[in-house]
């Protein structure tokens, strides 16, 4: 085939990009701005494009295929003349649709926990060496890409509830029609595209309305949104609950309490723990046996940014995570107290999503910071002018996490001064951004605590 991104740069469009190259396809792509790793690994693949920016003179009559990237615009020019040529445009989730009829089609759902239960399944399936491919939102130790095309009998889709592509407004999860569905919760998000929690939770329903009779839905059975949702009415589909397992935290080690003994696991806190079941439950499904699961999540180490611990020594340790929504925040941080009960939790949160700088959302992040001993928050008021919203003060902010305490910074230096400043022994930092803290320099944080 030959294909053109529109947005290549995009965390998963390039990974997309390069799965189809290493293929045999015929790749190329535009964008505005590529970043860094994307930039890196487009430039290995020979795949950067020489100059940024949109160019319609790129598309051309023979081109099999155009997949459009949510970065562009709906009046990007490159898509116009496509349109005008009469190119198939795809969607990423359209385009992964199609490619797949022929599969077992995996698609975990959920407002959170998506990506970590993703990648324990990933990871299970790698050790019993089965033939699988996937789609996964972050970097998974062990896998090169974050996604992979074959001719595998099953692939494995971390489905996601945002937009197709900025011309299609439908929910990404809705294109790939599973076999095997897993929900792992609900709790609104994306007010940008789902502006009241209705119209969010519609689309969950919406996905479960698509399941037929033959079909299989797993779900988190502590998560009372998801059982309103399924008790809503008579669905024609196999259900199976699962919910948190027995264990007990050792020597800052989750231990898992089985009848055939104990099994420690490099997981923590009762989100993940949790996660970890509903994956148990779909690898089920695949013919995993129960004994080979857990001797297999064993040597499980997380998906990339989830719980990542990037600094550890006589100090503290640091830890480093993708929550950013209300929902995500809180299961972080009450993981993270609950492994590390008898040390100082520095709890750090970047504000910087059209979510959670909106006055309309931010209240739902009451008490999700009050686990820590020094709960911090960095926004940005630049951040919040570029998305055109209302000014947030620092009393706000503070009322709205109910953290009369709370350590506010409008720039990323100013915070890590702080950061640097404090009693480090013993202590544990979270940082928790679906960004990067401003490029703050890591580096110096993780000299505290290998001092």
């Amino acid at each position: 085939m030959k294909v053109h991104f529109i947005a290549i740069g995009g965390s998963i469009m390039h990974n997309l990009a390069i799965a189809l190259k290493n293929q045999g396809d015929e790749v190329t792509g535009s964008d505005d701005e590529i970043f860094e790793p994307a930039k890196g690994k487009l430039r290995e693949k020979g795949l950067l494009p020489e100059n940024t920016g949109w160019d319609p003179g790129r598309l051309n009559s023979g081109l099999d295929a155009v997949i459009l990237g949510m970065h562009a615009k709906p009046d990007n020019p490159e898509l116009k003349r496509a349109l005008d040529l009469g190119l198939p445009v795809y969607s990423f989730p359209e385009f992964i649709a199609n490619r797949t009829q022929q599969q077992k089609r995996v698609v975990i759902a959920g407002s959170h926990g998506k990506t970590t239960i993703t990648s324990m399944i990933m990871h299970v399936l790698s050790q019993q060496g089965m033939a699988f491919d996937y789609v996964v939102g972050a970097p998974v130790p062990g896998f090169e890409l974050s996604l992979k095309l074959s001719n595998a009998p099953v692939i494995i889709i971390e489905g996601d509830e945002y937009l197709s592509s900025p011309v299609d407004k439908r929910p990404k999860f809705l294109w790939y029609q599973p076999h095997i569905a897993l929900l792992s919760g609900i709790a609104w998000d994306h007010i940008n595209v789902f502006p009241t929690y209705a119209v969010y939770l519609q689309a969950f329903y919406d996905f479960l309305a698509q399941r037929k009779k033959e079909d299989v839905v797993i779900y988190n059975a502590l998560d009372e949104e998801v059982r309103e949702l399924l008790g809503r009415e008579e669905w024609p589909f196999s259900s199976f609950p699962y919910q948190l397992p027995s264990y007990r935290v050792s020597g800052n080690v989750a231990i898992l309490q089985r009848p055939e003994g104990d099994i420690p696991v490099r997981i923590f806190g009762q989100h993940n723990l949790t996660n970890m079941e509903g994956a148990k439950l779909v690898c089920s499904q695949l013919n995993v046996e129960e004994a080979d699961f857990y001797q297999a999540m064993k040597s499980f180490e997380g998906a990339g940014k989830r719980l990542d611990k990037i600094a550890e020594g006589p100090d503290g340790v640091i830890f480093r995570d993708f929550a950013h929504s209300p929902s995500k925040v809180k299961a972080t941080v009450e993981a993270v107290r609950e492994q590390y009960p008898d040390r100082q939790l520095v709890a750090c949160l970047e504000l910087h999503t059209f979510s959670s700088l909106n006055k309309n959302f931010l209240p739902l992040y009451k008490d999700s910071l009050a686990p820590a001993d020094v709960p911090c928050v960095l926004l940005h008021p630049h951040v919040v002018e570029l998305k055109r919203l209302e000014k947030i003060s620092e009393e706000e902010i503070k009322s709205f996490f109910n953290r009369p305490d709370l350590h506010f910074f409008s720039d990323a230096e100013n915070m890590l001064q702080f950061l640097l400043s404090l009693k480090w022994s013993p202590s544990v930092l979270l940082l928790m951004s679906s960004g990067n803290f401003d490029g703050m320099d890591l580096e110096e944080l993780k000299k505290i605590v290998a001092a």
